[in-house]
């Protein structure tokens, strides 16, 4: 391995027995490591990335026991739960043990249907089921939510997703590597910075490729961008379902006016096509330079405000305080990152953890509740920290109007590469390895949701389900970001 954190790059891989591939997950959890990655792209050869903050994240690969089973990580390591359940799906690979075995994402090519794998459910006369989607009342993504309840009270929650799965890893799979970040960008819509800063780095860590630190400066203004906006845009939502309806207008006003910054730099409110392997395909010119600061200037004095406002309402803190909550330890043991986790208190950001070139010093910032109003006040703190991010960043960015691109060779044969950003819903990894002759190998992604939607089940119990929408738009995950 080279001496590199993020993104990673992996020329040789040391084999392991089963196991000891094994002893060695159990010995770096011990140790405050976490999964990052556990698949099989040939069910046969099997890859676990283990990660922790600070440190040079660990790639471990063994061979597919012959019986095509293994004893379940999940009975130990609730981490891996969700981890299992994929390799399981899309391999056959057993884990035997696992508590709650059941499909992840349904593709037709596996052979699974929803109805076999029933809901869990009670006889007991006290309980009944609510069935919420897939088709819901919002224009959102589709996912269903079988409740368990005693009277107004939920007792269990279940979340089965799989209608958006589009095949999109599959599809970076294909063709030239170089020249997927368009489909890098629409993995989940509203996170098209977070994505394709990702792609772009495993591309070019394949490539031997680095980018001016003036590059850098630019590709980190628009992943703050895109956390700013959608950090106010949850806002707006909470405020919504909660009656508060300044806040509602307010903060989506404030949304617009961050995303039409980015339509004026790269022509796409949601920055697609900003970035681009080996570079970015706009940059920022002196005058949009000044404009941004203005434009960011005046939103950060309207976003406290309103802010404030929020916080200081009675009926606001009377539906946020201790609704919808989880711990620190809920936050290790299911490998939760983003906002989710840091309302909890975990100390968990790859700004901080693995840092890029236009990242350096990152303050984590947390809160400890773990409820709704933790998980608001959080993104509020965001914002602001974000905004003096991208001020500081501007102020030594030099004038860019039209920034050079590196070019790409082809990747170097036989290299695994990883990359880690902090998107504004959380931890997004690409892992992406070449064979012998430089095609690619295989093309995983993880979204923070994969993870993070268990963290709403677990929220739920003992709430109002009148509280379901308020809680579920406090983590506001992403259906396409998990079915892929």
């Amino acid at each position: 391995m080279e001496d590199n954190h993020n993104p990673l790059i992996c020329n040789i891989i040391d084999f392991q027995s089963y196991t000891e591939f094994q002893g060695s997950i159990f010995s770096l959890w011990s140790r405050g490591y976490y999964p990052l990655f556990l698949f099989s792209s040939d069910a046969q050869n099997l890859y676990c990335g283990m990660a922790k903050d600070g440190e040079k994240p660990n790639v471990l690969y063994t061979r597919v026991p012959e019986s095509r089973a293994y004893p379940s990580l999940s009975a130990d390591i609730p981490a891996f739960h969700i981890l299992e359940r994929e390799l399981w799906e899309e391999t056959g690979i057993i884990p035997l043990g696992h508590p709650w075995l059941k499909p992840l994402r349904y593709p037709k090519t596996s052979g699974n249907k929803m109805a076999a794998h029933p809901f869990l459910a009670s006889d007991s006369p006290s309980l009944h089921e609510v069935g919420v989607g897939p088709v819901h009342a919002g224009v959102i993504e589709p996912g269903h939510f079988r409740f368990i309840c005693r009277g107004e009270t939920i007792e269990h929650l279940e979340i089965q997703l799989g209608y958006q799965h589009r095949g999109v890893a599959k599809l970076l799979e294909q063709g030239d590597l170089r020249r997927k970040i368009s489909l890098a960008e629409s993995i989940a819509g509203d996170t098209a910075i977070g994505n394709g800063l990702a792609y772009c780095l495993a591309v070019e860590a394949l490539c031997d490729v680095r980018v001016p630190a003036a590059i850098a400066a630019i590709r980190n203004i628009a992943l703050e961008l895109e956390r700013i906006a959608m950090h106010l845009a949850d806002l707006s939502a909470l405020s919504g379902d909660v009656a508060y309806l300044s806040g509602l207008n307010f903060f989506a006003a404030l949304r617009t006016t961050i995303i039409n910054s980015s339509l004026a730099i790269c022509g796409s409110r949601f920055g697609k096509r900003w970035l681009a392997p080996g570079g970015v395909n706009y940059g920022i010119s002196k005058e949009q330079n000044k404009t941004l600061r203005r434009t960011l200037s005046e939103a950060r004095l309207q976003i406290d405000k309103a802010a404030k406002a929020l916080f200081s309402s009675a009926g606001v803190q009377n539906r946020f305080d201790s609704t919808g909550s989880i711990t620190m330890q809920n936050a290790i043991d299911l490998n939760l990152s983003g906002v989710t986790a840091k309302a909890a208190g975990l100390v968990r950001d790859a700004r901080s953890g693995f840092p890029l070139p236009a990242q350096a010093d990152y303050e984590v910032l947390i809160c400890e509740t773990g409820d709704v109003h933790a998980r608001a006040w959080l993104r509020y703190q965001e914002t602001m920290q974000s905004l003096t991010m991208i001020e500081e960043l501007l102020t030594r960015l030099p004038d860019l109007s039209n920034p050079d691109r590196e070019q790409l060779p082809l990747p170097v044969p036989d290299r695994l590469a990883i990359s880690i950003v902090e998107g504004w819903r959380g931890r997004i990894v690409h892992v992406v390895k070449t064979d012998s002759q430089a095609n690619t190998e295989f093309y995983r992604v993880y979204d923070p949701s994969v993870h993070n939607w268990f963290a709403l089940a677990l929220a739920v119990r003992g709430e109002s389900i009148s509280d379901f929408p308020l809680c579920n738009k406090s983590f506001d995950l992403s259906y396409c970001g998990n079915d892929l």
